[in-house]
C-alpha cells in the first residue's frame, strides 16, 4: 500500500505565507512526477503545480511567482511553499503522486488534503 499525507495547513493573512509538504510512505519502489492539486468551496478541483522525477518545476499561471513547488527524492516529500497569499488562495490542497509499487504498476496515489484559509 501507499499513503500519502499532507501537512502544514493553516489560517494566515493575506499576503502571508505558508508551506505545505507531503509524505509519501508504503511500499514504493520509485516515484515520479509529484503534484499539488487545490479545491476551493463550490469550485472543481485544479491542478497548482508537478515536479518530474528529476526535479523539474512547473506551476500554474496563477500562482507563478508565487509558489514554489520542490521535492527531496531521499525523504520522499514534495512540498509547496506559498507566499503572498491571497484569499482566492483558500481551499483545500491535495498531493498526489505516480508511484511505482514492486511488480511494476504505476498508479497515481492522493492524500486526504490540508485546508489553507487566507483570512483578514
Amino acid at each position: 500500500q501507499v499513503h500519502l499525507v499532507e501537512s502544514g495547513g493553516g489560517l494566515v493573512q493575506p499576503g502571508g505565507s505558508l508551506r505545505l509538504s507531503c509524505l509519501v510512505s508504503g511500499n514504493i519502489a520509485d516515484i515520479y512526477t509529484m503534484r499539488w492539486y487545490r479545491q476551493a468551496p463550490g469550485k472543481a478541483r485544479e491542478w497548482v503545480a508537478e515536479i518530474t522525477s528529476s526535479s523539474i518545476p512547473v506551476v500554474a499561471h496563477f500562482v507563478k511567482g508565487r509558489f514554489t513547488i520542490s521535492r527531496d527524492n531521499g525523504k520522499n516529500t514534495v512540498d509547496l511553499q506559498m507566499n503572498n497569499l491571497d484569499i482566492e488562495d483558500t481551499a483545500i490542497y491535495y498531493c498526489s503522486a505516480d508511484v511505482n509499487v514492486p511488480g511494476g504498476t504505476v498508479s497515481t496515489y492522493w492524500g486526504q488534503g490540508t485546508q489553507v484559509t487566507v483570512s483578514s
